[in-house]
């Protein structure tokens, strides 16, 4: 949960920033709402995305989950930071039921989610668009990059992409 004096907080700075100026917003967890049972949710979610609505570009770069994510809701583009330690596996590696996380714009992509230095190394953070593209150089493994496309409008892995859905609106 960001909480109440943050969330004062950030309205009070965003109240004095034109709707056109790109944001990036960072933040060590995901400010949206992906698997509570490994604590990659944030309990307040969609009020910090509501004060993000109403700007043009928005991007959230987070850590905390160990993964390479990306997601899109509405205007706001999500993209994860990689670890420099061990990497979590996606908590659909180990689900033996039905999921309870919310469809992602796109499929996340992973070749082995055992394999110990998977999501680990760094990435280049390219913002000067006022959108994010991510390359990410991955220790033993594919470089990968995300970069946000004009014409889907959101976040897409340049060599994994797969199947797209809508952008998620809510939960």
């Amino acid at each position: 949960m960001v909480g109440d004096a943050q969330r004062v907080w950030l309205k009070k700075d965003l109240d004095k920033v034109s709707k056109d100026t790109p944001l990036v917003v960072l933040s060590h967890s995901p400010l949206q709402k992906i698997y509570k049972g490994w604590n990659f949710w944030t309990e307040d979610a969609e009020q910090i995305q509501a004060l993000l609505k109403p700007f043009n570009k928005v991007n959230v770069l987070y850590g905390h989950v160990h993964q390479i994510q990306y997601n899109q809701i509405g205007n706001i583009s999500f993209n994860s930071a990689m670890a420099t330690a061990w990497p979590w596996p996606y908590p659909s590696s180990f689900l033996k039921s039905a999921s309870h996380v919310p469809k992602l714009t796109v499929k996340m992509n992973r070749a082995d989610p055992f394999f110990e230095r998977d999501a680990t190394g760094w990435q280049f953070i390219d913002v000067n668009s006022g959108n994010v593209d991510v390359q990410y150089s991955l220790t033993d493994n594919k470089p990968r990059t995300v970069a946000f496309s004009d014409k889907k409008k959101q976040p897409q892995d340049t060599q994994y992409q797969d199947k797209t859905i809508p952008p998620q609106e809510h939960y």
